[in-house]
């Protein structure tokens, strides 16, 4: 049996951070005395996912995460602010499950959906301002500061990120913070408007340092450690194919 076929043609075009592609072509033949065995092409790409599926994805993500985790949230919020509520108003729930069912007992299952609006809508304007934010910073600390790729740009462009995500946020989570302390179904519409008209447009912002202290620290580690499972698959997937290419 010989190889009489044309060789393979092995294409590999540039990678980033493991978003390029690979591109693998081969076709060989098999000849016998009676039969001949075509392998067949095939073409192996990986690429990085375009900015419109970045957003598709980013906004899913975050209107079933705030969708799953508000009740839980319900009962984190009026636990911290129960120590600024007058005795007679206190909740004194003894811990989170005992305070998701007093509110189920005592107020009926829909108050554990109060603020779920704001609550989705922070979660996708956290997710997108975050995603957004890290790619502009990231391409612009790269192009026009000359920081090249590396931990000091990851570093740079995930604070900026945090910076924006807060500020985004921060009108949200002060409505939702007062629909789901209070006892009372308002909606979002109406608490905006009291809240501006009674404290001014800077009450929108009331809490953004605290916020930051939480959100900046989180950001920064979230996008550091994407940058290096990044990495970490790109070295993966370059042995993988390797060890592919071999057995051809």
């Amino acid at each position: 049996m010989t190889d009489s076929g044309p060789k393979e043609n092995r294409k590999l075009i540039g990678t980033n951070g493991g978003a390029g592609k690979l591109c693998i072509h081969g076709q060989s033949s098999l000849h016998s005395s009676s039969r001949t065995y075509a392998q067949p092409s095939f073409t192996l790409t990986t690429t990085a996912p375009t900015f419109p599926e970045m957003v598709f994805c980013s906004v899913s993500a975050g209107c079933l995460g705030g969708a799953l985790g508000n009740p839980a949230d319900v009962v984190n919020v009026r636990m911290q602010n129960d120590g600024s509520l007058p005795l007679a108003q206190r909740r004194h729930y003894r811990n989170a499950v005992d305070g998701l069912m007093r509110i189920v007992r005592e107020e009926g299952v829909k108050s554990l959906g109060r603020g779920l609006v704001p609550n989705m809508n922070r979660a996708v304007l956290m997710t997108c301002s975050q995603l957004v934010s890290y790619d502009v910073s990231k391409d612009m600390l790269i192009k026009k500061a000359g920081w090249g790729e590396g931990m000091p740009t990851h570093f740079g462009a995930s604070l900026l990120a945090g910076l924006v995500a807060t500020t985004v946020c921060s009108p949200i989570d002060v409505i939702k913070t007062r629909i789901m302390n209070s006892t009372e179904a308002r909606s979002a519409v109406s608490i905006f408007l009291t809240t501006v008209r009674s404290e001014g447009p800077t009450a929108l912002f009331k809490g953004w340092t605290p916020a930051f202290l939480r959100l900046g620290p989180h950001t920064i580690v979230t996008f550091i450690a994407l940058e290096q499972f990044k990495k970490w698959h790109a070295i993966m997937e370059e042995k993988r194919v390797a060890k592919l290419m071999g057995q051809i």
